[in-house]
């Protein structure tokens, strides 16, 4: 195990308490760190403290000696842009320049959508792999993409190894038919978080983020770098969530769900492929 502390943005989240927990029972030495006041006890040995993204010096000063950072922090759902733009953008760049300073893996909380205008998958068409398009939903998906695409920089130019896990729907259970394609569970997630902290090497790479649901839009990325295979499944809740969708006809036709009707104004219909045969 990484005798190094673990650096945990964004504890005071839904996710990052989890993680807190998960992770201080598993015997980590965890710093924690949010805007917000962290609610729950703390893990034994943990520590606590409250910090801007926006401000360099704090980041860098509770990165001090780890060993990895899990950069949960930010604005976790679709904002206005000038909303999005400091923790999402300004404050990430100040996590991977403490990921440089300190010689620590980064493992940055990506999103699905970073390609949630990608249609869903009918039949037996083709999965989407880590390397497809970008194609995001709004500016919290475009805030990812500009994460995702730090880290292939600070890699070539830095050295600064990084996974960059795409998560599809983190809940403790699958909420909708969509998540029957996109549901990650909390265990998994918790997994996952394990193998990154302390796989041997991992470079730049690209990890979509869902349970082993057989009805998954993506098909391959770099688990295998961080020797992850997810254990649950979404299908064990077909029964109670397969006819939950929303009506909308851009909700249920691309992958990000929810994300994309907001403030959609496309006039007549969906993308230009559809009239002009284009991507």
């Amino acid at each position: 195990m990484q005798k190094k502390p673990v650096l945990l943005t964004g504890a005071s989240g839904a996710l990052g308490r989890m993680l807190a927990r998960e992770l201080g029972a598993a015997g980590y030495t965890l710093r924690l760190t949010d805007i917000s006041p962290f609610p729950d006890p703390l893990p034994a040995g943990a520590k606590f403290v409250r910090a801007d993204l926006n401000e360099a010096l704090a980041i860098v000063r509770q990165a001090e000696g780890c060993g990895t950072i899990l950069h949960f922090g930010g604005n976790a759902t679709e904002q206005p842009f000038e909303t999005i733009i400091e923790p999402n953008i300004r404050g990430l760049y100040h996590i991977y320049e403490a990921a440089r300073r300190e010689g620590a893996r980064l493992v940055f909380a990506s999103s699905n959508h970073t390609i949630g205008f990608h249609e869903r998958p009918k039949g037996n068409e083709a999965k989407l792999d880590f390397d497809c398009q970008f194609r995001p939903d709004g500016y919290y998906g475009l805030s990812k993409v500009y994460g995702e695409l730090m880290g292939r920089l600070y890699w070539d130019k830095h050295g600064v190894e990084n996974v960059n896990v795409r998560i599809g729907s983190c809940t403790p259970k699958p909420m909708n038919a969509r998540a029957l394609s996109t549901w990650l569970s909390y265990p998994d997630l918790a997994r996952m978080m394990i193998r990154c902290i302390e796989a041997e090497r991992v470079g730049h790479s690209v990890i979509w983020g869902a349970s082993n649901n057989p009805a998954t839009f993506w098909g391959k990325d770099h688990r295998d770098r961080i020797g992850w295979q997810p254990q649950d499944n979404a299908e064990d809740y077909r029964a109670e969530i397969e006819g939950k969708v929303s009506g909308d006809p851009v909700e249920e036709r691309y992958q990000g769900g929810f994300y994309t009707p907001i403030e959609y104004s496309r006039k007549g219909g969906f993308s230009p492929r559809d009239a002009f045969d284009l991507d």
